[in-house]
């Protein structure tokens, strides 16, 4: 089992959820979106639509490939992994 990601500094605008890094502020402004939509299963894995929304849009990605700034690309935010 690799737990490497429960060793990663703990950050102000993102959090390791055991599958990738998850931006905190969209993730709030998901969830307050999601009360008022369909069912996950309604609009995810085999969505007849061309177009499905996944439900991980606040999934973060590495901006440099030393792996040490991570983005959001739904708000664009960013943030350094490495301690300062």
């Amino acid at each position: 089992m690799n737990i490497a990601w429960r060793m990663e500094p703990k950050l102000k605008d993102f959090y390791h959820d055991g599958f990738g890094w998850i931006c905190k502020h969209c993730e709030r402004e998901l969830k307050e979106a999601e009360t008022n939509s369909r069912s996950r299963l309604m609009s995810e894995g085999e969505a007849e639509s061309k177009d499905p929304i996944f439900s991980s849009v606040g999934l973060a990605k590495w901006l440099d490939p030393a792996r040490t700034i991570l983005m959001c690309p739904r708000c664009g935010i960013t943030e350094s992994t490495k301690k300062i």
